[in-house]
């Protein structure tokens, strides 16, 4: 495995799953080791670069695009990336490995099952998706594809973050 100096570590997982706080807890163990670090984050990125899109398959693949477009250049400019992206399809994953290259890109299967994340339901999402309220949503009307072989796997309804940071970390250490 070849070492990589500014990685993009891709969280994959459905709504709830715990994507955004493993990020969180990630970028600010990697900022107290003194590396450079940006976090990228679907709900963010919706609400500015990317709030002309809506949730077809088709705006979900351009999404992504864009994503791991920005992800390339903050690996360019020697930041350490953490994207936190539903990204429900792997091939738009795929894509993204390729623009970000795939040296660079680490794939992290947040896998907390749906009726945990449907459970946690932190933005009342699940419960306006099974009322019909919302459209293509990801595990309930919409399709979500779990990587086929992550680099890592985490559970966080088993998994303390503490833990799941620590996970990330070695992973890293490795990289590196």
């Amino acid at each position: 495995m070849t070492a990589v100096q500014h990685p993009t570590v891709w969280l994959t997982g459905l709504s709830g799953a715990g994507k955004t706080t493993v990020a969180l807890a990630l970028a600010q163990a990697l900022k107290a080791q003194g590396r450079a670090v940006a976090m990228l984050d679907g709900d963010q990125l919706r609400h500015g670069l990317n709030r002309d899109l809506g949730f077809t398959p088709e705006d979900r693949h351009e999404n992504i695009r864009r994503t791991a477009e920005v992800a390339r250049l903050m690996n360019e400019a020697g930041l350490i990336v953490i994207a936190a992206f539903i990204s429900p399809y792997r091939a738009d994953r795929a894509m993204a490995a390729a623009i970000v290259g795939a040296e660079q890109f680490i794939e992290v299967h947040i896998s907390t099952p749906v009726a945990a994340c449907e459970a946690r339901d932190p933005k009342g999402l699940y419960a306006k998706a099974r009322a019909g309220q919302i459209a293509q949503f990801t595990g309930v009307s919409a399709p979500y594809e779990a990587p086929l072989s992550p680099a890592l796997s985490l559970d966080t309804q088993v998994l303390a973050l503490d833990e799941s940071v620590e996970r990330l970390c070695r992973l890293l250490q490795q990289r590196l």
